[in-house]
C-alpha cells in the first residue's frame, strides 16, 4: 500500500496569483458594487468555495476599497487606489485551477489597461520547481 504521507508531499501546497492591474476606471474602482461582482465571477467561474462572508471595507470620501474572502481553497483579496487607477488581487489556491482570463475580466470590469499577472507555485522549491512566472495559471 502506498504511503500516504509520501503522496501528500508530492503535491505542491498550491498556487498564488499576484496580480496588478494598472490605468483601471478611479469610479469603478471605488464601487463596492463593482468590486463584490468581480468577486463573485471570479469564485463562480473557478469553482471556488467560500467558508465564510466576505469582509469589505470601502475607505471615505474618494477612497478604495479592500476586500477578502475566506475560501476552503485559501483567500481572495484585494485593495483597490482609485487616486493611482491601480488594483492588487490575491488568489492563493492549495487545489490545481485552470486558467481564468484576468487581463479580459478585469478590463471589463475595472477598465484596466495593463494587466500583469505573476504566478508563484508554494512550495515548489523543494522539489525543484520553479516557483515565479509572468503568465495566469501555474
Amino acid at each position: 500500500m502506498p504511503d500516504v504521507r509520501s503522496k501528500l508531499l508530492s503535491v505542491e501546497p498550491g498556487c498564488e496569483w499576484i496580480v496588478d492591474a494598472h490605468g483601471c476606471d478611479p469610479s469603478a474602482l471605488a464601487s463596492l458594487e463593482t468590486m463584490k461582482a468581480l468577486f463573485d465571477q471570479l469564485i463562480a467561474d473557478l469553482l471556488l468555495r467560500q467558508v465564510a462572508e466576505p469582509v469589505w471595507h470601502q475607505f471615505p470620501d474618494a477612497g478604495g476599497i479592500t476586500g477578502v474572502v475566506v475560501l476552503s481553497e485559501s483567500h481572495l483579496t484585494c485593495h483597490t487606489f482609485p487616486e493611482r487607477g491601480f488594483a492588487a488581487v490575491n488568489l492563493y489556491c492549495c487545489r490545481p485551477r485552470r486558467d481564468w482570463p484576468w487581463a479580459e475580466r478585469l478590463t471589463e470590469a475595472l477598465g484596466a489597461t495593463d494587466v500583469q499577472v505573476t504566478t508563484h507555485r508554494r512550495g515548489g522549491t523543494l522539489a525543484g520547481t520553479p516557483t515565479s512566472t509572468n503568465r495566469s495559471a501555474c
